[in-house]
């Protein structure tokens, strides 16, 4: 896959009316995305991107508290200037996208880096467990 066919799956998902809205789109998650994902779940999720995508992946300095899946998409609203709706759809159209390119059990690692609530995010459906 290259650059240009991951932009494009991007603008066909999220409904984008340009290229360059996509690309804005998808470097915003990644980056986010970025200082989430660490170990081995991110060089393998980066080696199985576009270049471009994987450096803006690999070049987010890795946090030490993960931000809550609302205040993921609140940190994507503000990196794109933009209500929290459109941040959501943004995040979700990405993140579903990259679950697809990472297939179900790479994802299912990477969400287990994650807190709970984002496996939504990822277009997965994510069950509590039973009282």
């Amino acid at each position: 896959m290259t650059w240009h066919d991951l932009v494009r799956r991007i603008r066909a998902a999220g409904r984008y009316t340009t290229d360059g809205e996509a690309e804005d789109v998808l470097r915003a998650v990644l980056a986010a995305l970025g200082g989430h994902v660490t170990g081995e779940e991110r060089c393998e999720l980066t080696a199985l991107l576009p270049p471009e995508a994987g450096a803006v992946l690999a070049g987010s300095i890795p946090l030490t508290q993960p931000l809550t899946a609302p205040q993921f998409v609140e940190a994507v609203a503000t990196a794109l200037d933009t209500a929290p709706p459109s941040a959501r759809w943004a995040t979700g159209t990405v993140l579903t996208e990259l679950a697809q390119t990472a297939g179900e059990e790479l994802t299912g690692r990477i969400l287990a880096q994650l807190p709970r609530g984002y496996a939504l995010l990822f277009g997965r459906v994510e069950l509590a467990p039973a009282a």
